[in-house]
């Protein structure tokens, strides 16, 4: 007997049918004897009703702002998890399986003061333990917890991976095991890359750079969330058959396990490709270079919450004068634009030129550490290609590359091949 979490996306609990067939693989677990709490998402699709919701209010009444508290947009945007869990609980109660749904704030999990986009800070998982030890399934709201206002706080967009989490490390959980609408982390993007592989096993360090660069498979947070606590997870797919052969295998279940990176016995060099498109490339021209120029250019960019990715520092012959170049999100670049021209005359550069529509591709692999010449392989392959490199940064574990937006899809299968991705 195991304590197993398991954990439902929106997709996979999208309508009544897809919810039945959610409590059929949480029944398959309780059969097997092990003691189950399930994390449930909103059905697809309602969150985005509930926030456009909350966002046409103001206007609706006439309002000159349209902007409103965020311990209320909480409140709406929460009852999504809530419906979720009621009615998965009620579908397990149907099949003869003893569940009990449970929100947030009644477990609780406390979270810090940041409504719609809340930091988990501690769960009691004591009054779950018991209620699973007597064989009763906990189905808890994801997405939510208690602020310290006593008031309903939100993890932000698919903060749902994050409460799992969580909640698997509070509980002591042998496995977390995220349910989505794939069967599992692939080498690269199946959509650009048919050869992409799903790998059996991936380490913590590398999924969270696969996350953080492009990988849609889970939310950045939870990730962290696994490698600190050490929680075993396995990225699975709802929409195989509950009782197909090797569901419920419990060691090695279909899908994608990430662990410790000891458990790895054969450490590929280069482990997966990840892209992110719609990035910006900002550069200052003839930047005074003396120090706290740097502070001056990306401090007020943070306090603007624009996220700032790769940084490139070029200085003049004679040291007086450098050139910055960074990227943001596309998004960002009109706001991150007029935030340093309020700045120009403090920090002192000459021009602020700026280009969208760029693409960030990503070789990320443990066992880069050990092997050199990994980044000249990529710049070799993607030169043949003719494929400009705008700028480079580098980590122990991953290359990232800029590139001009239109090559994207050829340069993550050129590099998918280069590094032997697409073989068996």
């Amino acid at each position: 007997m195991a304590r197993i979490v398991m954990k439902f996306g929106g997709t996979s609990v999208a309508d009544i049918d897809r919810i039945h067939n959610v409590a059929r693989h949480v029944k398959r677990e309780t059969d097997a004897g092990h003691e189950v709490a399930v994390v449930v998402s909103a059905m697809s699709g309602k969150t985005n009703e509930l926030v456009g919701w909350a966002q046409a209010m103001p206007r609706a009444t006439g309002a000159e702002s349209p902007f409103f508290d965020a311990r209320e947009y909480d409140a709406i945007v929460a009852s999504g998890e809530q419906v979720t869990s009621g009615l998965l609980a009620i579908a397990l109660q149907s099949m003869g399986v003893d569940a009990r749904s449970w929100q947030g704030w009644q477990i609780p999990i406390r979270t810090d003061n940041a409504h719609g986009a809340a930091r988990i800070e501690d769960i009691d998982g004591s009054e779950i333990v018991r209620r699973m030890g007597t064989g009763q399934v906990a189905v808890v709201a994801g997405f939510q917890g208690i602020g310290p206002d006593n008031r309903i706080a939100t993890l932000g967009r698919g903060g749902s991976d994050t409460s799992a989490v969580a909640v698997a490390a509070a509980v002591k959980a042998d496995r977390c095991d995220i349910y989505t609408d794939v069967d599992g982390v692939y080498t690269t993007d199946p959509r650009i890359e048919p050869k992409a592989r799903r790998l059996p096993k991936i380490s913590f360090e590398e999924m969270l750079e696969m996350a953080s660069l492009g990988a849609k498979v889970l939310q950045v947070r939870s990730v962290e969330l696994a490698m600190v606590h050490k929680v075993r997870t396995f990225v699975r797919s709802s929409f195989e058959d509950p009782d197909a052969p090797g569901m419920g295998d419990f060691d090695n279940p279909p899908g994608t396990l990430i662990c410790d990176e000891d458990e790895i016995v054969e450490q590929q060099v280069v482990t997966g490709i990840a892209y992110a498109k719609d990035e910006a490339q900002i550069s200052l021209r003839r930047v005074a270079d003396r120090p706290g120029v740097s502070a001056g250019i990306f401090g007020p960019l943070a306090e603007a919450n624009i996220n700032v990715d790769m940084i490139v520092q070029n200085i003049s012959e004679d040291g007086s004068r450098t050139d910055m170049t960074f990227t943001v999100p596309s998004g960002d670049l009109d706001k991150a634009v007029a935030v340093l021209d309020k700045v120009r005359e403090t920090i002192g550069f000459d021009a602020i030129q700026s280009e969208a529509g760029l693409v960030k591709v990503s070789v990320i692999g443990i066992g880069m550490r050990s092997h050199a010449g990994v980044a000249a392989i990529a710049f070799k392959a993607l030169a043949e290609k003719g494929i400009n490199i705008r700028a480079i940064t580098t980590s122990e574990i991953k290359i990232s590359i800029l590139i001009d937006g239109p090559y994207a899809e050829l340069a993550v299968r050129t590099l998918h091949s280069v590094y032997g991705l697409d073989k068996q």
